[in-house]
C-alpha cells in the first residue's frame, strides 16, 4: 500500500479527456505539458464526521477527478488556468511565502494548499516554476471532495515538478494537514481515499497510523449517486467546524468527568482509548454524562473549570467564536454510533451473509437518521431526496460528505437500477429547471475507482 503513486505512459489517442486537456494547455501556453496528475473525488459509503474524531470511515473513489496538465520552467513563478471559465487565472511567485486567504476562498486557494504542504515538508525556499492547466469532473460543493482532490492534485504536481518523492501515505497525511490552510478542520479521509485507493474495491480508513484496508462490496447491487443541488463550501462556512469544536468539547466532558488527563485529549476516540471500553459502553456514557440540551458557554467553563478567555482560545477555532450554545449529547452519540455502524458495515462486507445487501442498507438508513437529527448535517432537500431514492428501490440511501447539501448516495439491487434512475430523474430532477439542468452530471452509478496517479504521453 505505502508504495509511490504510479506514472503510467498513457496513448492520448484512447483518452479523450487527456488530449482536451493537452489541447486546451498548448492552445493557452504554447506549448505542450511535461506531464499530468490526476486526482479523483470519493464517495464515503459509512461513516460520516468521525474521521476528525479518530474512527475509521469507509469510503471508495469514484471516476470523477481534478486532472491537470503541468510543465515546468525556471521562472519561479506558478501559473494556474482551468477549464472551466468561471475560475479565474493566477498566479504567485514560488520564491515569497504562499498567502492562503481563508475569507471567501478560491479555487486557487485550495491548489496553493498543495503547493505550500510540499515546500513545507520539504523547507524547499523556493519553487520550481510551473504553468499548469487544470480540468475537474467533480460538480464543485457536492460532499465528493471536489476540494481536497485538487488539493491532493497540486500536492502531486509539486512534489514531480520539484522532483521530490513521498510514499501515497506521506502525500495523504501532507495533503490532508495542509488544507487546513484554508480553514477547514477535516480529519484525513479525503485525502487519504484519493491517494490510497484502488480499483474494485472500496477502503476501510484507520487513522493514527493511517492505513487502508480492502473492503469488497457485495455483487447484485451498485451505489449510485444524486446531488440534490444545494452547494456547501466546507472552508465558506462555519457548521463543519462548529462540529468540530462540539466534539472537542464533548471529549474533554467525557474525559475530566471519568479523571482522565483532559487538558491534552482533542478526540472522542482517544477517550475510549485510554478507558479501553467499547463503542457500546461510550453510548452509555454519553448518557449518563451529557445531557441533550445545548450547553452555554458559562457551563462548559464552570465544568472544565476554565475562563472564558481560555475557552474562546483553547476550544475554539476562528471561525467558531461567534458559537454560543453547543449540543454535546447529540455530537458524541452520533459518533460513538457511526463508529460502530462502520464496523458493522465492513463485517458484513467480509463474511457476506445471503443477506448482506439488506443489512448493510439497513446501516445506510441508520446512518442518514443519525445525520439529520443527531448531527444536524442533512437539509430539507437532501432528507427529499434520500427519501425518493428509498421510495425508487433502494434499500439504503444516504448523505455523504460534510452535509447541509451536496449528494446522497444509494445502494441499488443491480437489476433495478435503471427504473430506480429514470424514478429519481422523474421525481426529484424533472419537476425543477434547475435540478434538471444539472440531472446529467447529478445522477449516475459509480464504480470504486482507482487513486491518484501521474499520466506521462506515450
Amino acid at each position: 500500500m505505502d508504495s509511490n503513486p504510479p506514472h503510467l505512459k498513457t496513448n492520448f489517442a484512447d483518452n479523450d479527456r487527456l488530449q482536451m486537456l493537452k489541447n486546451a494547455f498548448e492552445k493557452k501556453y504554447g506549448k505542450s505539458p511535461k506531464f499530468y496528475a490526476h486526482a479523483p473525488g470519493r464517495v464515503n459509503l459509512i461513516g460520516e464526521h468521525v474521521d476528525y474524531c479518530g474512527y475509521s470511515v469507509l469510503p471508495m473513489a469514484i471516476e470523477q477527478s481534478i486532472l491537470a496538465a503541468v510543465s515546468v520552467n525556471d521562472s519561479e513563478t506558478i501559473e494556474l488556468a482551468n477549464t472551466n471559465p468561471q475560475y479565474k487565472d493566477f498566479r504567485v511567485s514560488g520564491t515569497e511565502e504562499i498567502d492562503i486567504g481563508k475569507d471567501n476562498p478560491q479555487w486557487h486557494n485550495y491548489f496553493l494548499c498543495g503547493v505550500k504542504g510540499i515546500q513545507e515538508n520539504f523547507s524547499l525556499p523556493s519553487l520550481v516554476g510551473m504553468q499548469c492547466v487544470v480540468d475537474g469532473t467533480i460538480p464543485a460543493s457536492s460532499g465528493l471532495s471536489s476540494s481536497s482532490a485538487l488539493v491532493c492534485c497540486a500536492g502531486l504536481v509539486t512534489m514531480e515538478a520539484n522532483e521530490k518523492s513521498l510514499s501515497k501515505v506521506a502525500l495523504a497525511e501532507i495533503c490532508a494537514k495542509c488544507e487546513r490552510y484554508i480553514g477547514t478542520e477535516g480529519g484525513g479521509m479525503d485525502q487519504s481515499i484519493s491517494f490510497l485507493a484502488e480499483k474494485g474495491t472500496a477502503k476501510l480508513i484507520e487513522f493514527n497510523p493511517l492505513r487502508a484496508t480492502d473492503v469488497q462490496l457485495p455483487g447484485g447491487a451498485v451505489f449510485v449517486i444524486s446531488n440534490c443541488c444545494v452547494e456547501m463550501n466546507k472552508a465558506a462556512s462555519s457548521h463543519f467546524n462548529i462540529r468540530v469544536v462540539e466534539c472537542r468539547i464533548a471529549t474533554k466532558m467525557l474525559a475530566k468527568v471519568k479523571g482522565l488527563e483532559w487538558k491534552r485529549l482533542v478526540k472522542l476516540a482517544q477517550v475510549q482509548t485510554e478507558l479501553g471500553a467499547s463503542l457500546e459502553e461510550m453510548l452509555s456514557l454519553v448518557e449518563e454524562v451529557l445531557h441533550p440540551d445545548a450547553y452555554s458557554r458559562a457551563e462548559i467553563c464552570q465544568a472544565l473549570g476554565i475562563t472564558p478567555e481560555q475557552f474562546s482560545t483553547d476550544l475554539l477555532s476562528s471561525n467558531t467564536q461567534h458559537v454560543t450554545h453547543f449540543k454535546l449529547y447529540q455530537r458524541a452519540r452520533h459518533v460513538y454510533g457511526e463508529a460502530s455502524r462502520v464496523l458493522c458495515f465492513k463485517s458484513v462486507c467480509d463474511s457476506q451473509p445471503a443477506d448482506s445487501i439488506p443489512l448493510l442498507g439497513a446501516l445506510m438508513k441508520e446512518s442518514h437518521a443519525s445525520c439529520r437529527d443527531l448531527y444536524e448535517c442533512s437539509c430539507p432537500e437532501l432528507d427529499q431526496l434520500v427519501d425518493i431514492c428509498l421510495k425508487a428501490g433502494a434499500v439504503g440511501s444516504r448523505l455523504t460528505g460534510a452535509g447541509w447539501g451536496g449528494c446522497a448516495v444509494s445502494m441499488v439491487p443491480s437489476g433495478k437500477v435503471q427504473s430506480f434512475i429514470r424514478t429519481v430523474r422523474e421525481t426529484f430532477y424533472a419537476p425543477e429547471p434547475r435540478r434538471a439542468a444539472m440531472e446529467k452530471q447529478s445522477l449516475f452509478v459509480s464504480k470504486p475507482g482507482g487513486g491518484a496517479t501521474i499520466f506521462i504521453e506515450e
